[in-house]
């Protein structure tokens, strides 16, 4: 049995953005290109750039549902950030971190803390697990969280980096320890991905709107998708095939 990949999807600046791609061309022990390159460490964080760090250091959608409404697209240097309660922004986060500051302040809770810096850590991006890894989401899943809510929700809520159809609901579970091929890449299943708050928030208004997290309890966990590492690289496009070795 196998499954299609249906959409793939980057988040140049970790919890700030989502930028579709119609395809990828992945290296062995990396992230996806472009994908979580940076991250905004927040007034409480010791985080420096100089190590990867758990997410609670950095503002995130969990505790702040408007980063949820953000899209990016990254060109070069520069990323493009848009939200439909802010103008367009365009910035290098390399070196202009003041203009993306004062950008994102309105959309960031008065109770939280507030974003302090953009950090980086050479080789590898800012992922919430502790090694580089490539999150894979299922659509047969997606939609039974659907049905448990009653109404349709943008994948986006996931913030997933590959999707595919065409397998049964929570197939992906099964995967761990095991490797897969998709296009002419292949991949080590490593862990399931425990979701947050985050995905609770409206991707297009930034409110939260939607039980994810208690629909999930219907399966009695609060997993979706699953985070995978890179072992033999090459290219993906959607269309290709999702196969279980």
């Amino acid at each position: 049995m196998s499954g299609t990949v249906t959409a793939l999807w980057r988040h140049p600046i970790k919890s700030h953005g989502r930028e579709s791609l119609d395809h990828i061309t992945m290296t062995p022990g990396q992230t996806m290109p472009g994908d979580r390159i940076w991250a905004v460490a927040h007034e409480a964080s010791k985080a420096d750039g100089s190590e990867w760090v758990p997410c609670n250091n950095f503002s995130r959608g969990a505790k702040a549902p408007q980063l949820m409404a953000i899209s990016a697209h990254l060109q070069g240097d520069t990323v493009t950030l848009r939200h439909p309660n802010r103008p367009d922004l365009s910035f290098e986060p390399d070196t202009q971190q003041d203009k993306f500051l004062d950008w994102v302040r309105p959309l960031m809770p008065t109770d939280r803390a507030a974003s302090a810096r953009i950090i980086r850590v050479p080789g590898r991006g800012m992922t919430d697990s502790d090694f580089p890894s490539i999150s894979l989401c299922n659509m047969a899943s997606h939609r039974a969280v659907e049905q448990k809510l009653g109404r349709d929700l943008s994948i986006a809520r996931w913030r997933g980096n590959i999707w595919f159809d065409g397998l049964p609901l929570w197939e992906e579970f099964d995967w761990l320890g095991r490797n897969i091929r998709i296009g002419e890449v292949i991949f080590h299943i490593r862990e399931r991905i425990t979701r947050c708050l985050a995905t609770t928030a409206n991707p297009e208004t930034g409110e939260r709107d939607a039980d994810t997290l208690g629909a999930l309890g219907n399966w009695n966990h609060q997993d979706f998708g699953v985070y995978a590492e890179v072992l033999q690289g090459g290219s993906i496009r959607p269309g290709d095939e999702v196969q279980v070795l």
